[in-house]
């Protein structure tokens, strides 16, 4: 029998403990969920890296497949085909299958990021990511523990993500500099903030009364979404901050 998930303003002292601890598990597997995923994208990243450059810094074989042949754009468009299909079939796929499209994603995001190794430091990456984290883990928890309702500045902060992503594209006919860091610097603002709405609305979804199984899948659903805010968070600090190997 499914778990009662109504919200703790409805039910008695001892249920509403039941459901405070339901919602930590919860929130816990949504997190452990995004950063085994953030921690599988950089693992492959770096492996993927070391394999495609040589110590001179020239491309191996493999190198010169993922980056310069045709390949290079299945290995740029497949993980947004992925999302595309967790975010679409997520009422269709079972929480297995769900798990492996996850996993999956994740490793094909590893594959997709390796380049960056080639354009920065690695001391600079790692410098931005964590400086990423700490500033992730932050507005997560400010949006886990405010009492505000972020839903307007929800829909502020996807205004801006349009924009960003329709600046992104002209940018890449215009190859503005300025344009490049004005993106970046209203990129880090926007995934700043969709941080803190999207925790809020990941911890609002637990109290819905779904049953366990849509709960399973909301966790996996929730963790992609918080690994986006992540990875985009740290491609926009990497872009204002990271050291070019040049």
């Amino acid at each position: 029998m499914a778990q009662d998930y109504r919200t703790p303003y409805s039910v008695g002292a001892g249920t509403a403990a039941e459901i405070d601890q339901g919602l930590r598990s919860y929130m816990l597997g949504v997190y452990n969920y995004m950063a085994s995923g953030v921690l599988l994208t950089g693992i492959i990243a770096l492996l993927v890296s070391n394999m495609a450059v040589t110590d001179a810094g020239e491309l191996t074989s493999f190198g010169q497949a993922i980056y310069m042949s045709p390949l290079k754009w299945v290995v740029l468009f497949a993980p947004l085909g992925l999302v595309l299909l967790m975010s679409f079939g997520v009422n269709k796929l079972s929480v297995f299958a769900l798990q492996a499209t996850f996993w999956v994603y994740a490793a094909l995001m590893g594959l997709s990021l390796s380049s960056i190794f080639m354009i920065y430091t690695g001391e600079s990456i790692a410098r931005v990511f964590f400086i990423s984290a700490a500033m992730f883990g932050s507005l997560s928890l400010y949006g886990y523990t405010t009492k505000r309702d972020l839903g307007p500045v929800g829909k502020f902060l996807f205004m801006g993500l349009i924009g960003i992503i329709i600046a992104s594209v002209v940018n890449l006919f215009v190859a503005s500099s300025m344009l490049s860091f004005v993106v970046s610097v209203i990129g880090v603002l926007v995934f700043a903030g969709l941080t803190a709405y999207d925790t809020q609305r990941i911890k609002e979804q637990y109290y819905e009364g779904h049953g366990e199984e849509t709960l399973a899948k909301l966790s996996l659903m929730g963790a992609l979404t918080l690994y986006l805010d992540f990875i985009n968070l740290f491609l926009m600090m990497l872009r204002l901050f990271g050291s070019s190997r040049e």
